[in-house]
């Protein structure tokens, strides 16, 4: 699941607002479509797409019965492929969705799998050292209360190979029941040597994940 930004000056089409544009990396005019795309590990195929209009591109705003969210939308989108007989694997999102906990809740009552990225500031039950039980955290402070045993050397099978450092560690989500595993992947040993750290959440079973 994806979103395709682009520019458009003017005003007069369909969904075209001032909105957070992907491929530019802000706020700009222009136009977003929600996207589903098959991948097998090696090459991707779009499958479908439906475009995502602002409020403030409808007449009634968010009160318009025309106004969908991105997330309702790439719902839409995965029915439809799963309506063709097309269940995937393992469904792939960005922190857009990794955020949204109906949108995750939904994906499990369809008993899809998924891996899901989130940003560093997601509110997290944990519970860290020193801790008598579980409490509210962000997900950055989870991660640096890790020990820096607690994180395994991988390295990735890129075209150039490349060194990471992950801890997985199981994590309880407001509005879903139980605990999800999330891996933590830096780009040194630690925490504080670190310059880039990602935050993935899945699904999936203990052993696999």
């Amino acid at each position: 699941i994806d979103d395709s930004g682009h520019r458009k000056s003017g005003s007069a089409t369909d969904g075209v607002a001032r909105q957070y544009i992907g491929q530019v990396g802000k706020v700009d005019n222009g136009m977003v479509m929600v996207t589903t795309h098959a991948y097998d590990g090696v090459r991707g195929l779009p499958l479908d797409l439906a475009m995502y209009k602002p409020a403030s591109t409808l007449p009634e705003g968010k009160a318009d019965p025309n106004f969908v969210k991105k997330p309702e939308l790439a719902l839409r989108l995965i029915d439809r492929c799963l309506e063709r007989g097309h269940t995937p694997g393992l469904s792939l999102f960005d922190s857009g969705y990794g955020n949204n906990g109906p949108f995750l809740l939904e994906l499990e009552n369809r008993e899809l799998k998924y891996i899901a990225a989130l940003v560093k500031a997601r509110i997290v039950y944990a519970q860290l050292p020193g801790e008598p039980s579980r409490n509210k955290h962000r997900l950055e402070d989870v991660a640096r209360a890790l020990a820096p045993e607690s994180f395994t050397k991988v390295t990735l099978k890129l075209d150039k190979p490349r060194d990471v450092w992950v801890a997985v560690v199981p994590i309880h989500f407001p509005n879903l029941e139980g605990t999800r595993h999330v891996a933590i992947q830096l780009d040194a040993p630690t925490f504080e040597e670190a310059k880039e750290v990602d935050y993935l959440m899945t699904n999936q079973a203990a052993e696999v994940a």
